[in-house]
């Protein structure tokens, strides 16, 4: 059974978001480890560790993941700013790490016009860098699929190999799979045959068991349109079934699902219910 789940806050402490994923009945949680529009984190003091810890093992939250600043971006061209975003990378792992997060998802970067495979080989170095920084950390460090608007890279399966295979440390990589994305990146997940074509594709490129995380999103633009607009579990134009398709894909059984649609804790607690719903009952 996959651990389903959605993005919680951690205001007022990040102790406090295992409770709030118990609320809306959580299996697993993702988290900001640090303010995501700040260069500057703050360490994980090891009494604040200490009560995360408790409070996950009471709250029975399963699988935390956590998700890096908007800032960063691994790929820029400018000096200052790769500093900057390696910097802040290496501080995410050592939060995740004292944090004991197994999974760290992150958007790969943007080219700002140097080029794809420019931002694919810069990327790969700035991940071999920070995990070299951090040899006490052991997160996964997970790319996410993007879905490739303006010059973002990481829209294709190819591209997220390349990084995979460019890096001296792949065995510290993994994907994390957003549904949203990867459908307006032009992977079709709409009917069976496409799903099943889709995740083909993946395992002939990449691999299914690089795939640790799913963010779970339709998609409020078209097949291919390479925009990136979430839209709430069957009203966006993917549709209900492909959801209901993920969870009972037993390929996916021990994966985190996150949630990260529109509508706030309101919704992700109906939405949480419906897949749960559709997993163990098989009711549409």
């Amino acid at each position: 059974m996959p651990f389903i789940g959605c993005h919680v806050s951690v205001e007022n402490g990040l102790e406090k978001a295992p409770a709030r994923g118990h609320e809306l009945d959580c299996d697993a949680i993702q988290i900001f480890t640090s303010n995501q529009m700040q260069w500057k984190g703050i360490p994980v003091s090891p009494e604040t560790a200490e009560k995360f810890s408790a409070e996950r093992n009471l709250h029975q939250i399963t699988v935390v993941v956590a998700h890096d600043s908007y800032l960063i971006n691994l790929a820029s061209p400018d000096a200052v700013k790769l500093a900057l975003s390696r910097k802040a990378f290496i501080e995410e792992i050592q939060r995740s790490q004292a944090l004991q997060i197994p999974y760290i998802v992150f958007h790969p970067g943007s080219h700002m016009g140097e080029g794809v495979d420019y931002a694919l080989r810069k990327i790969a170095g700035s991940l071999d860098y920070v995990i070299e920084q951090t040899p006490e950390c052991h997160s996964m460090l997970l790319l996410e699929i993007t879905a490739g608007q303006g010059t973002n890279v990481g829209n294709t399966f190819e591209e997220l190999r390349k990084i995979i295979e460019y890096s001296v440390h792949p065995e510290r990589l993994g994907v994390c799979f957003d549904t949203c994305h990867a459908f307006a990146a032009g992977y079709d997940l709409s009917a069976t045959e496409k799903y099943h074509e889709t995740f083909a594709r993946f395992d002939d490129i990449i691999g299914l068991d690089r795939l640790k995380c799913f963010h779970l999103n339709d998609s409020k633009k078209p097949l291919g349109s390479r925009i990136d607009r979430h839209a709430n579990l069957g009203e966006g134009l993917m549709g209900w079934e492909v959801f209901k398709r993920i969870v009972r894909d037993e390929r996916f059984a021990a994966l985190p699902m996150i949630l990260e649609t529109p509508g706030g804790d309101e919704n992700f607690a109906k939405e949480i219910a419906a897949l749960k719903n559709a997993l163990i009952n098989n009711e549409v």
